[in-house]
């Protein structure tokens, strides 16, 4: 037991930091720090993290680790900790992990007991919720949502059908798409949206208002820069018989059968399918 705890004591630490977004001078005095101070740099780009490391004086030696190399680079990690150096892990901007690599490094040394140490900084989704003027006690942090298919279009549902703010990450490319697949869904276009991009640089903007106003604002501007999208939940309001005939009126034109029309109703009004079905057959209803 005290051969054990002696070679712990012996092993060097991992410090997942966090890098600025935009603004360099977005780093804290312990981060600069602690990069002066570690051994290695495992970093997601030594190109892009080069330009930080100068700017800051920060001479430490540096290695890859990123998508590709993860699993590679968390056995070298593990290895220069065992010899007792100590290693911090930056990704190109914000905190590692939250959309960048880091999770395997992170859960492969955990798993073999050693000492991970976070040291907090920027983080994109978190700067922008901030500002944005929606709700922060409760939210949801979805990522960049998937481009295509089934998978896409059950998250979009999940935002619809949220009680809280939802937040994801987009590229300018796909911003309108996506925020127009999200106005097509029932009782969406009135909910408040807000975009923030080019977040703590020159260019950093916030665009507001009902996710309608969002949509237009996008037709007419090109996006440019890496984009936080926040949608914020509906206004809880009495759902009464007849919006829910005119939804199932609706869907009905659209082709839907009773059945797949009363299951879209339901979970659109967040009602329960039972009354859905009452209004969309009466006569049974009355039978019982």
């Amino acid at each position: 037991m005290e051969s054990q705890t002696k070679h712990k004591q012996q092993q060097g630490k991992l410090f997942i930091v966090a890098t600025p977004i935009g603004n360099l001078k977005d780093i804290t005095f312990r981060a600069v720090e602690t990069l002066k101070n570690v051994d290695v740099i495992a970093a997601e780009d030594t190109r892009t993290s080069r330009k930080l490391l100068d700017f800051y004086g920060i001479d430490s030696k540096m290695m890859p680790c990123h998508d590709h190399n993860e699993s590679k680079a968390g056995k070298q990690i593990m290895a220069l900790l065992d010899e007792g150096k100590d290693v911090a892990l930056i990704s190109d901007a914000g905190t590692p992990l939250i959309n960048d690599p880091g999770y395997h490094v992170v859960h492969m040394l955990r798993e073999n007991g050693f000492d991970v140490v976070t040291i907090p900084g920027a983080c994109s989704p978190i700067a922008a919720l901030a500002a944005s003027g929606l709700p922060t006690d409760v939210f949801t942090y979805l990522g960049f949502l998937p481009r295509k298919g089934k998978a896409r279009n059950q998250f979009l549902t999940k935002i619809q059908q949220a009680k809280h703010t939802q937040v994801f990450l987009e590229s300018p490319k796909r911003v309108l798409k996506t925020l127009e697949a999200l106005q097509t869904l029932p009782h969406m276009g009135e909910r408040p949206c807000c975009v923030g991009r080019e977040l703590t640089k020159m260019y950093e903007e916030f665009i507001d208002g009902t996710l309608n106003e969002v949509v237009s604002h996008f037709s007419e501007h090109e996006g440019r820069g890496e984009m936080v999208v926040m949608i914020g939940a509906g206004q809880i309001k009495e759902v009464d018989d007849q919006m829910i005939l005119a939804a199932l009126e609706k869907t009905r034109a659209e082709g839907f059968s009773s059945s797949a029309s009363a299951k879209q109703v339901a979970l659109a009004l967040d009602v329960s399918r039972s009354r859905v079905y009452a209004l969309l057959h009466p006569s049974e209803a009355s039978e019982h």
